[in-house]
């Protein structure tokens, strides 16, 4: 008898203990007794946690948010612990009661959990359990529960008798039509969802007034979602039941009051435009984004802007490039000067894309003048966008074209009189180099590259020794010897002793990316020649270089040229070189 007794007492622990923690007043004890609500089902057993636990779940549910919040997840990934897909049912409860609860992220994630069990009922189980708990959902009193209700009507519609699929329906136009806000915001997000499963004959009677009610509602925030909707609708119509069903609504809505809505249709232009089909693109759409591209909001332009290149290569091909010239080339040249940043970034990084598509006359003629002006634009990331896709213009007008239009414009630019200008061209070059190839890049780019290593100002010379790492890197060592450490060599020996300081920290970058040979024989004689520099600037920092290529060489090249040297540097008359030279003579190997 007593061992009996025994047994219960242990086959109750897990519970006793889960409970004593879930009343604990530390919330990080309670977040982490749900987290492991897992294994204390796993050692209740399947009847036990259906009996106890997840009665017990479902009385508790009036703690801190994150509590809840890893309840609804963990909920949803119970099936198999309380008996499979049979007893999927139980887990309905506690989530039911979460779904209802203030704080949104705790409903969301109750209904994330409601909608991946929906399928692992049976179809009986589905019109037993599920589907009443959803209506009780959308009639409740509170707009949780029915914002809530919105997202589980599409998940189990497919698979419930006509009867109850009618009821869903009517549940579903009653969200919709709800006197709260948040409630239409939540059926508005879920229309094009829904009308996904629905039988056609009920998409044309039901859906597309509901749509058209959403779409034309007193606040913005429920059109903007409606807008969403009507567009994943529009591919379920035929393009003749389009026209005469939504094409009204969805045109007001480019034209609509609030800029948040326009801001939708624009960023779901093309989306819209793939569902409609060529025709009513030609007739509606290229008007639309005309006005989109002219909007008085910057965030709806750049949204228009950013879809450019998009909405011009999926135009028919036949009137790709008249309506291109006519209709939307105006409205961008006019934004290539707008007021907004963002907007004139946006154009930039889509601009280039419509030179494969006009073709070389058109780009040379209309497209050029356009990247110039962007080239000169006072904001950096214009420009970096119209040289990050300098690639879509050269397989047009070929590299030569290129040169003697645009790169000029980057030579100007590397030479500007604000060292800011030259210092962002220098941070394009390894992309522009990568573009171009390095026997165009030698031709053109490379003397202007290694002037940038005697430039004035120093953030200048730093960003340029950078830059070589990038360029070694893209075109390979061969290229480092024969084009940039000659030249890098050759600073050595110039009378401005910062110059010669610029060689030194050339060296320190270009080390690794050269290798042990090209950096014992060609680079470590005139770093041991300038440790003799008459300025001692330079002296101390032929130490700090020696420390920092070390690990690059062999052991001979150390013992030979390395350590003598540093030793020499450790007897300087400068109290600064003798500090870094014993510094360095530290780090390096002592055998």
């Amino acid at each position: 008898m007593a061992s009996g007794d025994v047994q219960s007492d242990e086959s109750l622990y897990p519970i006793a203990v889960l409970i004593d923690e879930l009343r604990n007043e530390d919330v990080q004890l309670r977040l982490n007794s749900i987290k492991k609500l897992s294994t204390i089902a796993l050692a209740l057993g399947v009847e036990r946690t259906r009996s106890e636990l997840i009665p017990f779940l479902t009385d508790t549910i009036y703690d801190e948010d994150e509590v809840l919040l890893a309840l609804a997840e963990q909920l949803g990934t119970f099936t198999q612990l309380v008996g499979g897909e049979s007893y999927v049912h139980v887990l309905l409860p506690p989530l039911e009661s979460l779904a209802q609860v203030e704080e949104t992220i705790v409903r969301d994630k109750a209904v994330e959990s409601l909608r991946t069990l929906a399928p692992q009922h049976s179809t009986t189980d589905l019109e037993t359990y599920f589907v009443p708990t959803v209506k009780r959902l959308a009639q409740g009193d509170w707009f949780t529960s029915r914002t809530s209700a919105s997202g589980l009507i599409s998940v189990c519609y497919a698979r419930v008798s006509n009867h109850v699929k009618g009821e869903l329906r009517q549940l579903f136009k009653s969200l919709c039509q709800d006197d709260t806000p948040m409630v239409r915001r939540a059926a508005a997000a879920k229309l094009g969802e829904f009308a996904k499963v629905v039988e056609p004959e009920y998409l044309r009677q039901e859906f597309v007034p509901l749509f058209t009610n959403l779409a034309n509602d007193e606040q913005d925030s429920v059109r903007l979602l409606a807008v969403e909707a009507g567009i994943a609708m529009a591919g379920l119509f035929r393009h003749e039941d389009l026209e005469q069903q939504m094409m009204q609504t969805l045109r007001s809505a480019t034209e609509d009051k609030s800029w948040r809505v326009r801001y939708v249709v624009a960023d779901k232009l093309v989306d819209l435009q793939k569902a409609v089909g060529p025709e009513i693109t030609k007739n509606d759409l290229v008007g639309a984004y005309s006005s989109l591209l002219k909007d008085p909001e910057a965030e709806v332009r750049a949204a228009a802007a950013s879809k450019l290149k998009d909405f011009c290569n999926n135009l028919s091909a036949d009137t790709r490039e008249q309506i291109i010239m006519s209709q939307i080339l105006p409205c961008v040249k006019d934004m290539v000067g707008d007021m907004n940043q963002h907007v004139k970034s946006a154009l930039a990084s889509v601009i280039m894309g419509l030179s494969p598509i006009l073709g070389k006359d058109n780009t040379l003629e209309h497209l050029l003048p356009l990247f110039l002006n962007q080239l000169k634009d006072d904001y950096p990331e214009v420009r970096l966008n119209i040289i990050s896709n300098l690639e879509c213009i050269n397989e047009v007008i070929g590299v030569r074209q290129l040169s003697q239009s645009l790169l000029p414009a980057i030579v100007e630019l590397a030479s500007d009189a604000k060292w800011r200008v030259r210092l962002g061209i220098i941070e394009y070059m390894p992309l522009l180099a990568g573009q171009l190839g390095p026997e165009f890049f030698d031709e053109k780019l490379s003397s202007l590259c290694m002037s940038w290593l005697t430039d004035h100002v120093f953030a200048i010379r730093e960003a340029a020794t950078n830059n070589l790492k990038k360029l070694v890197e893209k075109f390979g060592r061969d290229w480092a010897q024969n084009t940039v450490i000659p030249k890098v060599i050759q600073l050595a020996r110039d009378q401005n002793y910062l110059y010669r300081m610029t060689c030194l920290f050339a060296i320190n970058i270009l080390a690794e990316p050269c290798g042990q040979e090209i950096t014992q024989r060609m680079m470590l004689p005139t770093v041991i020649t300038l440790a003799g520099d008459a300025v001692a600037n330079v002296r101390f920092n032929v130490a700090k270089t020696l420390q920092r290529i070390y690990p690059v060489l062999d052991s001979s090249a150390l013992a030979m040229h390395v350590k003598p040297c540093l030793e020499k540097l450790t007897q300087d008359v400068d109290h600064d070189v003798q500090y870094f030279a014993s510094e360095a003579y530290e780090t390096l190997p002592k055998a």
